[in-house]
């Protein structure tokens, strides 16, 4: 007997109705589970279709509080991921002794054979996007977590492999996450309110990587120094990527802009539809799990080259009367936006940064902004610091703007060679989410004549 799938009339709590939320819900409920959803915000107009329909699969939910009556008696709960770990909901379960852990967790104890799990500050989503696109050529690998599906949604299906990205709240409640291959990209500041230092945010991510052994596959950024170090004190087996150093063992490479496994030439950077070095990045750790996973050359070359970049990850838009424009509004940190800017060598580009500040040092952004960038285009409540201190560093060609789509038009002014929204910001002091700030800057783009 397994708890965790013999769940036949056995209560399971969910806490938070959210897309993992939801996705738990269903598939605990196809289990033959008594399934409970507790949400402590209250309930939204939006959520209504949805309410409706878990109701009717005979779901029950609770909005604004989690109550005893939902709680008792649970055999585990799965968590829905920015649920903060010193929320009194969870000492809560703590004391009714009640397990709780991440949709991810759930699929480690089951198929941990099959995950192939990505994280990282940056770039993890094209990455998890990229991987489960070259392996699709062998394998049903689709790719799920963080970047909007729940693992759980594929769980009854037959897959090969899930590809997995997962953000530092996710892998924080998944203590025992031992997945068959785990990629890191980078490491850089970033959720610091939320895990109160670097090193939480950090051992967060690198805790997956200390639970893998010899049979597992490790894929580091060797160009990181805090991932190289990371992978001296791992049992897993270590493959790095590289931009900067081909003497590697186990090593993918970018060398006059052709990518490298070993000594084996898989790609010319000039054929693929995704710019920039931290692409090239993204690319050699997909180079690497395609190899592990049995690719030939052909196969992975073929792929790569018709990958297109991901919706609000550097995503190129429309020219218009010789102006680029990029919409890259996932890039809620100043690390991000630093990739994004670093990928435009010798053009003449403006840049639409702000949003809600998320006071983190502006220090190499503004170095970068000097070098790169042409006139810098503010929006936001992070204007006033970010006018500041790139005025301090002596950079003064800054623009406000009140809304995004007159920043726009002030960026297309100057006839730029690309125009580039990288906000360096998170997006909930103007729009819903990253997704709505990229949305309303395609179609204001778009609309342009």
């Amino acid at each position: 007997m397994n708890k965790y799938t013999d769940l036949k009339n056995k209560k399971v709590l969910i806490l938070g109705f959210s897309t993992t939320g939801i996705a738990a819900a269903k598939y605990f409920k196809k289990l033959g589970a008594d399934v409970f959803v507790s949400e402590s915000a209250e309930m939204s107009e939006k959520n209504q279709d949805m309410l409706s329909e878990l109701i009717s699969k005979g779901i029950k939910i609770e909005f604004n509080g989690h109550s005893d009556d939902f709680i008792d008696g649970s055999e585990f709960c799965i968590l829905s991921p920015s649920i903060p770990d010193d929320a009194e909901i969870l000492n809560r379960l703590k004391e009714k002794n009640i397990e709780y852990f991440s949709d991810i967790e759930y699929i480690s104890k089951l198929e941990n054979k099959k995950m192939i799990v990505v994280t990282g500050t940056n770039g993890k989503t094209t990455t998890t996007a990229l991987i489960s696109h070259v392996l699709s050529q062998k394998y049903n690998a689709p790719y799920c977590g963080n970047i909007g599906i729940s693992p759980l949604e594929y769980l009854d299906k037959d897959v090969d492999y899930y590809v997995i990205e997962a953000s530092s709240f996710q892998l924080h409640y998944s203590p025992d996450c031992k997945p068959k291959i785990g990629v890191f990209c980078n490491i850089t500041p970033d959720h610091i309110l939320w895990h109160k230092t670097f090193d939480n945010y950090f051992e967060a991510k690198a805790g997956m990587f200390k639970n893998m052994d010899e049979n597992s596959y490790a894929i580091l950024n060797y160009d990181d120094e805090v991932l190289r170090k990371l992978g001296e004190k791992l049992k897993a087996k270590i493959y790095y990527f590289s931009m900067q150093d081909r003497n590697m063992r186990n090593c993918t490479y970018c060398e006059s802009g052709k990518i490298y496994y070993h000594d084996e030439k898989i790609v010319d950077a000039k054929d693929l539809q995704i710019v920039g070095p931290h692409n090239m990045q993204n690319v050699m750790s997909a180079v690497i799990v395609a190899k592990l996973l049995g690719l030939d050359n052909k196969s992975i070359k073929n792929a790569l080259k018709s990958f297109k970049a991901i919706e609000h990850r550097l995503e190129f838009i429309r020219t218009i009367d010789g102006t680029d424009y990029y919409n890259d509004s996932k890039a809620t940190n100043p690390e991000a936006s630093i990739v994004a800017i670093n990928s435009f060598k010798n053009k003449k580009v403006v840049l639409i940064a702000g949003g809600r500040d998320k006071k983190t040092s502006l220090k190499d952004f503004i170095v970068a902004v000097k070098e790169k960038i042409s006139k810098v285009v503010l929006i936001g409540e992070a204007t006033n610091r970010f006018k500041n201190e790139l005025a301090k560093s002596g950079y003064m060609n800054i623009v406000n703007s009140k809304t995004l789509e007159e920043a726009i038009d002030i960026a297309s002014l100057d006839r730029p060679e690309v125009v580039l929204l990288s906000p360096a910001c998170a997006s909930f002091d103007m729009f819903e989410s990253y997704e709505k700030r990229g949305e309303a800057f395609k179609n204001y783009v778009l609309s342009k004549k």
